[in-house]
């Protein structure tokens, strides 16, 4: 079951996955068409492009790519990248005629690179915000409330489309950070979830897109809950089934996983409801209860 409204920004494109690792360490350009198709068959609207190592040694290599996937799929490319020479060079060797005239989507400028805006100048774009971080006073400063997030993601977009004529808010997405369950001692998710409903309620972010990586979530955990679920998957679930009706509509994730919102009753999702309600020692006790019955 497929959760309405959810846009699916596929993540598989990324040497973190060992088998994605292989493919670019073999210089497999057939077998990263394939996975693009089967991520494109699987219902995502758009590809993440993260090739990492590759790219440092032959910034070609990106070009290169870039021109193999839009040979293979039709979806626009999010290129991922920190360096701004290596996001001009994809910006160049990417076609939006063979994206049916879509743009391209930057990922991402945060408070900690804001220089990389500059390359929202060579062609039209959307962009990642990375919101979990503000520049106060020439510093970078972590946020730890919804209410900070909220006003560092109207600060950029703000910036942003005064910046870029012709921007518009649909062409945002706001990442509120989704961070690691199992080392949540501060609170963070919360902070994350707090933030989706300000940005969600907010006039003015109306049509920004609100997005966040799952693949961090359920880090350092066991494969098994305690009622036998498949807990990773289901934190998953557990998180959009929270975050969904907040406003939150777009994930950057693996399109075959099957994200579902789980019923209320279920084990897990009833868990994680009582871990982001609480706070250090209490809140890593509760992590345990998901998967270890003496907890």
């Amino acid at each position: 079951m497929s959760i309405a409204g959810l846009t699916i920004l596929g993540d598989r494109i990324n040497p973190g996955f060992r088998s994605t690792r292989t493919l670019y360490d073999n210089d497999d350009f057939e077998g990263l068409q394939a996975l693009a198709i089967r991520q494109a068959q699987t219902g995502a609207s758009e590809l993440d492009v993260n090739p990492g190592d590759p790219t440092l040694t032959s910034p070609g290599f990106l070009a290169k790519l870039v021109r193999h996937l839009q040979a293979a799929v039709d979806l626009p490319l999010c290129l991922d990248s920190p360096d701004p020479g290596l996001l001009e060079i994809a910006l160049g060797a990417y076609d939006p005629d063979k994206a049916r005239g879509r743009k391209p989507t930057i990922n991402s400028i945060a408070a900690s690179r804001w220089g990389l805006r500059e390359i929202l100048k060579i062609c039209p774009c959307k962009v990642v915000v990375m919101a979990s971080e503000r520049l106060i006073g020439g510093r970078v400063v972590r946020c730890t409330t919804g209410e900070a997030v909220h006003a560092s993601a109207r600060e950029m977009v703000d910036a942003l489309k005064s910046e870029n004529a012709g921007m518009t808010n649909d062409d945002f997405f706001v990442d509120v950070s989704v961070c690691t369950l199992a080392a949540d001692t501060d609170g963070l998710l919360r902070m994350a979830l707090d933030a989706i409903r300000l940005i969600h309620g907010d006039a003015d972010l109306q049509g920004v897109h609100i997005m966040g990586g799952l693949s961090n979530l359920p880090q350092h955990l066991p494969p098994k809950a305690v009622d036998g679920s498949d807990l990773k998957h289901q934190l998953e679930c557990a998180f959009l089934s929270v975050a969904v009706p907040l406003g939150f509509d777009t994930v950057l994730g693996t399109p075959w996983r099957g994200y579902a919102l789980l019923p209320e009753d279920n084990f897990v999702l009833r868990q994680f409801r009582e871990i982001i309600a609480l706070r250090g020692y209490d809140a890593l006790m509760s992590v345990m209860k998901l998967y270890d019955n003496a907890a």
